[in-house]
């Protein structure tokens, strides 16, 4: 509340985001990282980083959010430092960059489009780790899609990301005690 006794509205901003990787080829076979979580003897997917289009998808909904940009702005393919990086280490930055950006995270929720891995037994663990990451609450979902499309034919892994954002206000000299 400022010194003059209004109150300062906080309006809450809304994002979305959405990340599509193909499986990588058997000639390259990658891990699979998604949702902030290694899955072993599972068949990974192809990108610039670890390909978990679930932790993508969140940042991207931050980003779109508060209006700076997006995934391919801050972790494009043309940062070779971010070559191989994990989701988990983006959705952290992300956040980061967030907060500089003057907004505070409400939340984000995913939701992943796969036939496998088996995403229940392991969805709060999921939850858990992205959300250290981002530093607010990050809820994961799993779905197929009845065998229709790319993901159905077992040929990738698509997500999508809304997040909730609040502008912080900045600080005036008056609002000090």
């Amino acid at each position: 509340m400022a010194a003059s006794g209004n109150a300062a509205m906080i309006l809450p901003r809304t994002g979305i985001g959405v990340d599509v990787h193909a499986y990588a080829p058997e000639n390259d076979p990658q891990p699979l990282w998604l949702g902030g979580l290694f899955w072993e003897g599972e068949p990974g997917l192809s990108g610039h980083s670890d390909g978990d289009c679930v932790a993508h998808a969140a940042a991207d909904a931050l980003f779109s959010a508060c209006g700076i940009g997006d995934l391919g702005t801050h972790f494009g393919t043309d940062r070779p430092e971010f070559a191989g990086a994990s989701g988990v280490k983006l959705l952290g930055e992300a956040a980061r960059i967030v907060r500089a950006a003057g907004f505070e995270i409400g939340n984000v929720a995913v939701q992943f489009v796969a036939n496998r891995p088996k995403f229940g037994p392991r969805r709060e663990e999921s939850q858990r780790v992205l959300s250290a990451a981002a530093g607010a609450s990050v809820s994961v979902t799993a779905t197929t899609s009845d065998g229709l499309g790319f993901t159905g034919r077992g040929e990738g892994i698509s997500a999508v990301a809304t997040a909730l954002v609040y502008a912080v206000p900045a600080a005036h000299e008056d609002d000090i005690a």
